[in-house]
């Protein structure tokens, strides 16, 4: 299949924030959805709003281990009171009688704040005299009590579809009673390495040969991109392997991911059975680490080829892979955050591509945020990225910088992290 001309792809580099629409304009989210029980919802998307079918709280209740009473009771012409104690309320066990003139009631934080009483004094204001309690006055009226309703009342909305639930999102569901939740079905990523060099992990390596890394990176990365992943392992540069490879994770799977071979005019078969078996675009970015990157369709499935570089393919996956992955789950998109940091030491650049440098981001004696490099930056020097937290963004005419020049760090993310 020939591949067809693409108004997005350009002899000269783009820039990486100008790619990133571009590059998200060719998927699209998934529309199947499954009801999972709440146990198995973390990591999921969620497919729908959800509105409560509670008050939260559901009743009035005591913030503080202490003694409720009323208000009015008090004597405002003292600092303290004394009231009598009538009974105890404790969570799940409320006080059963009836509220009464000059009188207090025994209350653990939690416990239900029974009608007619309303407020609470906290234990460490008070003092136990026989059947009486002296209570220091609070504030006001209220004080110690949360209300019902004072979070959400019945019919507010509390999460939205295309947020990814996560442990606060799990105890919120179940706080209002929610059992179970309709959520996208996870996104089914294929992804293979080629290339004859490659031996995997355990093996001797003879001259001339590697260990297939990347693949392992990429699996890791896809497990914390919480899809469902099929490793299909190193393929031979063999043209008809290589075809069969792309078949097999084309029908099996939403995304197809390789890494290396993606380069324009590279001496391998990668990318002629790429421009046969599918409809490719290969882009020349201004990223560093980076610049070579594919995408297209193989059949119904999506493909983006990486770097081969290990670093390259890290940053490319991070940069490029992981917001198509969001938009194809049916993620909200968020912005990535970024923060300026003092550079500890200097950087050696070349104008004209977007680098992405590896760097510590910590704080230093006076609270400011200062970020060193990991040394030196190579993309296949994999241990850059073990020992990081944080890119270093350095814009694209940008040359070499300083140390003490103020910088914007991008922190690493739950996919890197």
């Amino acid at each position: 299949m020939s591949v067809k001309a693409d108004p997005c792809s350009q002899p000269s580099l783009m820039h990486p924030d100008q790619a990133i629409p571009l590059l998200l304009e060719q998927v699209s989210p998934i529309s199947d959805t499954e009801v999972v029980l709440l146990p198995h919802a973390l990591g999921r998307v969620l497919a729908e709003n959800l509105a409560s079918c509670i008050d939260l709280p559901p009743f009035d209740n005591s913030s503080m281990d202490g003694y409720a009473f009323r208000f009015a009771d008090l004597q405002h012409q003292t600092e303290q009171t004394a009231l009598r104690l009538i009974g105890s309320s404790f969570a799940g066990h409320g006080f059963a009688g009836a509220a009464q003139a000059n009188t207090c009631i025994r209350i653990m934080t939690g416990a239900p704040v029974p009608a007619g009483y309303d407020t609470v004094q906290m234990q460490e204001e008070t003092q136990v005299q026989g059947e009486f309690i002296l209570i220091n006055h609070p504030k006001g009226k209220g004080a110690n009590v949360r209300c019902r309703g004072e979070e959400l009342t019945q019919g507010t909305q509390v999460l939205n579809a295309g947020i990814q639930i996560g442990a606060a999102e799990l105890g919120v569901l179940a706080t209002i009673g929610v059992s179970q939740v309709r959520v996208y079905r996870q996104l089914k990523v294929a992804f293979f390495s080629t290339g004859d060099e490659l031996r995997p992990v355990g093996s001797e390596l003879a001259p001339g040969q590697i260990y297939d890394s990347n693949r392992y990176s990429i699996q890791g990365l896809l497990s914390r991109a919480n899809v469902e992943w099929l490793d299909l392992g190193v393929v031979i540069d063999d043209p008809e392997a290589i075809r069969q490879a792309f078949r097999q994770a084309a029908s099996q799977s939403d995304l197809v991911l390789t890494s290396g071979g993606v380069s324009v005019g590279e001496a391998d078969f990668t990318k002629q059975i790429l421009d046969e078996e599918g409809q490719i675009t290969f882009w020349k970015l201004a990223i560093k680490p980076g610049k070579p990157f594919a995408m297209g369709r193989i059949g119904k499935a999506i493909f983006c080829g990486l770097p081969g570089n290990p670093v390259s393919s890290m940053v490319t996956f991070y940069k490029l892979v992981w917001p198509i992955l969001n938009k194809m789950q049916g993620l909200t998109p968020k912005a990535p955050l970024m923060l300026p940091a003092i550079l500890t030491t200097p950087v050696r650049k070349q104008p004209g591509r977007v680098e992405y440098q590896r760097g510590i981001l910590s704080r230093n004696s006076q609270g400011e945020l200062e970020v060193a490099i990991t040394g030196s930056q190579g993309s296949g020097m994999l241990t850059s990225m073990s020992l990081a937290n944080c890119f270093v963004l350095l814009e694209q005419f940008q040359g070499d910088t300083l140390a003490g020049t103020k910088v914007t760090v991008e922190p690493f993310n739950s996919v890197l992290c």
